[in-house]
């Protein structure tokens, strides 16, 4: 009999025997393996779940208790048990769910999360909410209250947030459950001396061997006689259980475990007991990345957050994965080239935040570890290591996802930009990222470091201006600078690209360097890769207009001089970015035009609308917002003519409203690294 479907409801979960869920946990993987290796999205870190989020949902109600998740990833058993199963086949796509939790699908999600480190902070908020609403669990006085669970894992725990709300946890005079899942793993080895404390503990203890000395622990734990109390009210097993050498004892939250996490019986036992303790604690459970499938369990790095995949078997070879080819991506493209920058200058060094395959830091990792380093989930962190570095002479370059660069930005202002540091940082997965949608959209790179006095921001087009650019920042020794590159494909339609000159955009129709010997209809300054599709857009039009074409290259500072160039002569500008509109490279080039008195009414901004651009895939995003081919040559219409009657707003909301004949650029793909 199937267990698992459409209409599955946790209720559902405590009428079931322990055989069953066990079953019912075996369709779980077996639907997220089947939907990932048809779509992509994030694997193992689900798969290690399964047991785990059956069992919370078993014991609480998380219809009325609180469920906060950490880093997001790990949401699919969830969605699946609160009747999300007839949404999973367009996973990742505006049809179907998202691949985090979304409040809009369902109320058993509470917070849209994507960024590791916060469910804890807000878990406390949400636990004190309650207290102050007179909703909170209280045994005596309120039993039908709301209690609160945080589960946080892939070794997010190590964030500062995360430490910050551990500190305000154990304050906490109510029921809060943290539930530590620990499998060893970040996205890929997790680092640091909390990685090496978690994996003595894994070692050293399982639940059925600790130690009964709980009373003497108690007593100089901070908080303890809270502690105490609840201690009484604790079962055997649990008692038994107190890890009397645990770190979180000394934020003054009991700490259980670790328990095996994928034993259902044990862990319904214990969260059983957790959920009426009227204290906060923490249960550390212990479970494996990728659990139920070979392969994952294996090479969980690789298997964290998979494009799509067909398993083949063979009885001599075994199991062989083919992943499809989609080119070459922009990581591998960094990988290559900051391995060669190192290669060239020994004061070179790299640095990630538990990104190093995801960033293509994993190259120079092996070639060099002692002049590359991974953070952890700890991006401020790097960022502060990176300007200790940056003070000693060094040339340090930090690859982070453009989405997480904002974790650090306190750091890249005090630390790198007010002392005048040389921290150079490579922004992956600038712009739209596809699937992952909204909470890990690079879409405000350029709006909050544009604001640093000094700060030198680049972007590339295609892997040989990448090369130049990288080149270009190994020597700017003397401020903060950046460049942003998409989850994308690389293109090869510009030929050899010439080196970056500060503050210079690069002319990419030749028949254009003499303005006023043809003087165009329009010039387009693209900021980076949306040159690709604007290229397109640009031979679509054929002799429609005539069309100056520039890489623009520098958000900070823009080309001044091309821009009076332009507008002296009364020629139209349109300026495209893979970002949002408000605060970008647009803006820049308007600001531009004021400084020098020019009419800016010239300048059209093109970008992304100030407006959360959900998940789908990447080309369906461009196409949303107008970036891709049909959508830029529809802009630049209106750039020439303002008064033709092209609507200024992307039209099309589907890439299935567009004819492939349209489009004659190479379409981008979303490769995973």
């Amino acid at each position: 009999m199937t267990l698992l479907g459409s209409n599955t409801t946790p209720a559902q979960l405590r009428e079931m025997t322990i055989p069953q869920l066990e079953d019912l946990a075996a369709e779980i993987r077996t639907a997220i393996i089947d939907q990932v290796s048809r779509t992509g999205g994030h694997l193992a870190p689900n798969l290690g779940v399964v047991e785990l989020t059956i069992a919370m949902h078993r014991v609480f109600d998380f219809g009325h208790d609180r469920l906060l998740f950490d880093v997001g990833h790990q949401c699919y058993p969830h969605k699946l048990l609160t009747g999300r199963l007839d949404q999973m086949a367009n996973l990742r796509t505006r049809k179907g769910m998202s691949g985090f939790p979304e409040p809009t699908e369902s109320h058993y999600d509470q917070f849209r999360v994507g960024h590791a480190g916060t469910a804890i902070s807000t878990a406390v908020g949400m636990a004190r909410g309650d207290q102050i609403n007179n909703q909170s669990y209280n045994p005596e006085s309120n039993p039908d209250g709301r209690r609160t669970v945080a589960l946080i894992g892939d070794a997010s725990i190590v964030n500062g947030v995360a430490m910050e709300g551990l500190n305000h946890a154990g304050m906490l005079k109510r029921q809060m459950l943290i539930v530590l899942n620990d499998n060893g793993m970040s996205i890929s080895k997790p680092q640091g001396a909390m990685a090496q404390y978690f994996d003595r503990v894994r070692v050293s203890h399982t639940y059925s061997d600790f130690k009964k000395g709980a009373r003497e622990i108690l007593k100089s734990v901070p908080g303890g006689s809270l502690l105490r109390e609840a201690y009484h009210r604790m079962g055997e097993m649990t008692k038994a259980a107190i890890n009397e050498d645990s770190w979180f004892e000394k934020f003054g939250l009991l700490t259980v475990g670790p328990i095996d996490g994928h034993d259902l019986p044990t862990l319904i036992e214990f969260l059983a007991e957790a959920r009426d303790l009227d204290r906060p604690m923490i249960l550390h459970v212990k479970t494996i990345k990728g659990k139920g499938l070979d392969i994952a369990e294996q090479d969980a790095t690789r298997f964290h957050s998979p494009k799509a995949f067909t398993v083949e078997r063979d009885e001599t070879l075994g199991c062989k994965i083919q992943m499809p080819s989609s080119g070459r991506s922009f990581t591998s493209a960094l990988s290559d080239a900051i391995t060669d920058v190192m290669d060239r200058d020994e004061k070179a060094v790299a640095a990630t935040a538990a990104m190093a395959d995801g960033t293509g830091i994993t190259q120079p990792l092996e070639k060099y570890p002692d002049r590359t380093f991974d953070a952890g989930i700890c991006e401020s962190h790097a960022m502060d290591m990176l300007a200790g570095m940056a003070k000693t002479g060094l040339r340090p370059f930090l690859a982070v996802y453009s989405t997480f660069l904002q974790r650090a930005f306190d750091q890249a202002f005090q630390e790198v930009a007010l002392q005048g540091l040389g921290v150079r940082l490579c922004l992956d997965r600038a712009g739209l990222v596809g699937g992952d949608g909204a909470v890990h959209h690079g879409f405000c790179d350029v709006a909050i470091l544009r604001t640093l006095p000094d700060a030198v921001l680049l972007a590339v087009i295609d892997e040989l201006s990448l090369v130049q650019c990288l080149e270009f920042m190994r020597t700017w020794d003397s401020s903060l600078s950046s460049v942003r590159y998409p989850r994308d494909s690389v293109s090869k339609i510009f030929g050899d690209a010439p080196a970056y000159e500060l503050g210079k955009a690069r002319l990419l129709t030749q028949a254009h360097a003499d303005l006023d010997a043809n003087r165009p209809d329009v010039a387009v300054l693209s900021f980076g890769t949306p040159a690709v599709n604007a290229h397109a857009a640009i031979e679509s039009l054929g002799s429609e207009y005539n069309i100056a074409h520039y890489d623009a290259r520098f958000a900070k500072p823009v080309d001044s001089q091309l821009i009076r160039d332009l507008l002296s002569r009364n020629i139209p500008i349109l300026t495209l970015e893979d970002h949002t509109i408000i605060g970008g490279f647009g803006t820049s080039v308007l600001e531009c035009a004021q400084e020098f008195k020019l009419d800016a009414s010239r300048v059209v901004r093109h970008g992304i609308p100030d407006q959360w651009i959900h998940q789908d895939s990447r080309n369906d995003q461009l196409v949303e917002v107008g970036l891709d081919a049909i959508g830029i040559a529809r802009m630049i219409r209106h750039a020439a003519d303002p008064e033709s009657n092209e609507p200024f707003a992307p039209a099309r909301t589907s890439a299935s409203q567009s004819s492939a004949s349209e489009i004659k650029a190479v379409q981008s793909t979303e490769p995973t690294s």
